[in-house]
């Protein structure tokens, strides 16, 4: 006879910033055998609380869950397709002040991981989509402050940077797998081109890349882009969050 406790879902939320190779992420723990994906369930939530103008805004309304206590409920809820493990990509900025306490502690009833990436290449990938990003939109400083409740509530939750990933995603993501109670599989490490049906409604302006991927691209440059002089000042403020986290 299985325990139950065993055969109890996995629900795995990963908090990262925009243009931290999240997208590939998703894809990779999408193409495991037992894992069910979904892709930022608190967008919709976050452009009507905040009035925030990304490309497809109005799209992602109409065709999204606009309110957050049903969403948070979904999420401790029934696995989609009945599957062992849940990954949930959301964005860190996403989560609002509060969101944390929804659904009498959704927060407590997932296990978390961080995702975090060089904020120079955030910030100069970011920016070519929205202009003039501030840390918050960047979500580094909600990474850190999410962080520091969890582990204030005796979580020690992984954290994995996106240049690891790329340099060794073999090693990394076996390291991941295990720090989340979940066995490494090897097709983690690659998956067909194209899109997907989990993929967001707002795929066509953000996932050009990553449709076009077939696994992690090689590791980047060790030398960073250039940011541009007025966006130094917010380059400043997400490196030192940035080390925080890491060296956390």
């Amino acid at each position: 006879m299985s325990d139950p406790a065993n055969d109890a879902p996995i629900r795995i939320a990963m908090w990262s910033g925009p243009r931290n190779l999240s997208t590939a992420l998703m894809r990779s723990f999408e193409h495991r055998s037992d894992t069910a994906v979904s892709d930022e369930p608190f967008y919709a939530h976050y452009l009507e609380a905040t009035g925030a103008e990304h490309p497809g805004r109005e799209e992602i309304l109409a065709h999204c869950e606009t309110d957050a206590e049903t969403v948070a409920r979904s999420l401790v809820g029934t696995v989609p397709g009945g599957k062992r493990v849940w990954y949930q990509k959301h964005m860190s900025h996403h989560l609002l002040p509060g969101m944390e306490d929804l659904a009498s502690g959704w927060i407590a009833r997932v296990r978390h991981a961080f995702l975090v990436r060089d904020p120079a290449r955030v910030i100069v990938s970011f920016a070519k989509i929205v202009p003039d990003p501030t840390p918050e939109d960047l979500g580094l400083p909600q990474q850190l402050r999410l962080l520091e409740r969890l582990r204030r509530e005796g979580q020690a939750p992984p954290i994995v940077d996106a240049a690891e990933i790329r340099r060794d995603p073999r090693g990394t993501l076996t390291a991941l797998c295990e720090a989340l109670g979940i066995p490494f599989e090897e097709r983690m490490l690659a998956w067909p081109a194209g899109p997907r049906s989990s993929d967001g409604v707002w795929a066509r302006h953000w996932y050009a890349s990553v449709e076009r991927s077939t696994g992690f691209e090689p590791p980047e440059p060790d030398e960073p882009p250039e940011v541009p002089p007025p966006l130094r000042g917010v380059l400043a403020e997400c490196r030192g969050i940035y080390e925080a986290i890491r060296g956390s």
